[in-house]
């Protein structure tokens, strides 16, 4: 029975409402879950342990909403786990208690899982909502921004969370592999499992914009906001997400294994071990090939280290072949002890060598010398040369068995679109509104992201004075995706042309847009 109803309506979808202490944003925020043109839902309340919001909930007489009263405060992870525990749709929707969704949100993004058997999560745009609180806690809105539109990148996705948990729609059975929240993390919470996900499933990026985020000016009462400002506890928080590894197999990631070869275990073998660990964000695991009786003096919290005995004294060829033996990752990593551990150390390499995944080649890692030799190469290109020229060294084995150790060539580095949009970003600072337009547009034409592009660049062509320019691409930007900022920008340029009755309308969409009018609950 139940399968036939999902049949005619569509899949069940468990929307997790987690709140503590702000009634009078959770009611504002269940009304536009409760009004979605999709009906199928499953709201699930739970209230770590704040004030009681049951009259609240209780007033909607809705009976698809489920309310989790806890007594005590545990954390936003403990009430998601406790929510996903009552979860019964095939997707699983999020909605903070002081943010919104606009009344087609879960029907978008159903859609699009529904229609893309190769991604099991999507996420749309938000508005980020700039409004000022007023002593009463009412909010006024000032403005409403799309502050990122970006596009699923992976690579991306391991170093930093570019889908906002709001906007953010995943099948539950995922969760059998990525396992559920973390419990002992107090900050980034939603990266962590977002990052997770990233282990087994593409992400649909729906270009519309279906609801908003809200962000007071000033101080923000978020407890995600407050508990960044606990450097070290957000350190933490970071190091575990980063050396966080699911359970395999992973059908979207290959391992990654650093064989690290010191001779003993010293004070310098300690501290690239520790910089490894600070700087290192793709997946990876460390094998140490030493003597049994260094394992003892090894005195680290640092996860994802396996100890590989060796006798003493054993050559570095044959403690990197031990460790060979027993490596699991699709990638090795060999670095000798005393090399210079930064951030992207080992990223830049790998990221070529993971487009590059045909050519028989490897990488030589930044700040590699004759004495230091470090390289990332493809397991099975090691392998190989190991197993077919045994009696030569690393180094020579490789190139005796074809596999060519190269440099990094400076456009195979990742993050190319971050660099050029931090340039753009600069000459806006700066007030070179033409350079900043003209890199906006450049990113446009050679990268993804070009709603959000066109939008940064129709903003600067018109500082720079180019409202050809920018009218021509508000207007491209409004036919998609229309924006508040977009069509100011385009009611400007019409009224410069005496086209008023054009500006009047543009005008008027963007007053509804900043109004909510198409909050249908208002």
């Amino acid at each position: 029975m139940v399968k036939d109803i999902e049949s005619k309506v569509g899949p069940m979808v468990s929307v997790l409402v987690p709140t503590f202490n702000r009634p009078r944003y959770l009611s504002e925020a269940l009304a536009s879950a409760l009004h979605q043109s999709y009906r199928n839902l499953q709201v699930i309340v739970i209230n770590d342990g704040g004030e009681d919001v049951s009259d609240i909930v209780h007033s909607f007489t809705d009976q698809r909403i489920i309310l989790i009263n806890r007594k005590q405060n545990h954390g936003k992870d403990f009430s998601l786990n406790g929510a996903l525990a009552r979860a019964e749709g095939k997707y699983i929707a999020y909605l903070d208690d002081d943010d919104l969704y606009y009344p087609h949100h879960i029907e978008t993004l159903v859609n699009a899982l529904e229609n893309r058997s190769d991604c099991q999560v999507a996420y749309s745009d938000l508005y980020k909502t700039y409004c000022k609180i007023s002593p009463d806690g009412s909010r006024q809105v000032l403005s409403k921004v799309v502050e990122v539109s970006r596009d699923f990148d992976r690579f991306l996705m391991l170093y930093f969370n570019h889908a906002l948990h709001v906007s953010l729609m995943h099948r539950r059975d995922l969760l059998e592999k990525t396992g559920l929240y973390n419990e002992q993390l107090n900050v980034l919470i939603d990266w962590d499992i977002t990052r997770r996900l990233a282990f087994f499933s593409d992400f649909h990026h729906v270009c519309e914009i279906t609801g908003e985020f809200y962000s007071p000016v000033g101080e923000s009462d978020r407890i995600s906001v407050q508990q960044r400002k606990d450097e070290n506890e957000y350190l933490k928080n970071l190091l575990t997400i980063r050396t966080t590894r699911p359970a395999k197999p992973w059908t979207k990631i290959k391992d990654m294994s650093i064989i690290f070869s010191p001779d003993r275990l010293n004070k310098q073998a300690g501290k690239t071990i520790g910089s490894i660990w600070r700087h290192t964000f793709y997946p990876y695991k460390i094998y140490l090939p030493l003597p049994h009786t260094d394992f003892n003096k090894l005195n680290t919290d640092m996860p994802n280290i396996i100890n590989i005995p060796v006798n003493f004294p054993a050559s570095e060829t044959k403690r990197i072949d031990t460790a060979l033996a027993v490596c699991d990752g699709e990638y090795i990593v060999i670095v000798p002890s005393g090399f210079d551990i930064e951030e992207m150390w080992i990223e830049d390499p790998l990221y070529a060598l993971i487009n590059n995944s045909d050519a028989r080649e490897g990488f030589e890692l930044e700040g590699s010398t004759d004495m230091l030799w470090a390289v990332v190469v493809k397991k099975d290109d090691l392998k190989y040369a190991r197993e077919s020229f045994p009696h030569l060294s690393i180094c020579e084995s490789l190139k005796a068995a074809g596999i060519v150790i190269r440099q990094l060539r400076p456009e195979e580095i990742p993050f190319q679109f971050d660099q050029l949009l931090q340039q753009a970003r600069s000459a806006e600072k700066d007030g070179n509104w033409a350079q900043a337009a003209q890199l906006f547009e450049y990113i446009a034409e050679h990268h993804q992201n070009q709603l959000w592009m066109k939008t940064l660049a129709a903003k600067a062509f018109f500082k720079a004075g180019s409202h050809t320019k920018a009218a021509k691409l508000s207007c491209e930007v409004n036919r998609h995706r229309p924006t508040v900022n977009t069509l100011l920008l385009e009611a400007k340029v019409s009224r410069e042309k005496v086209n008023f009755n054009s500006a009047i309308e543009l005008l008027k969409r963007a007053e509804q847009i900043l109004e909510g009018s198409e909050l249908l609950w208002t």
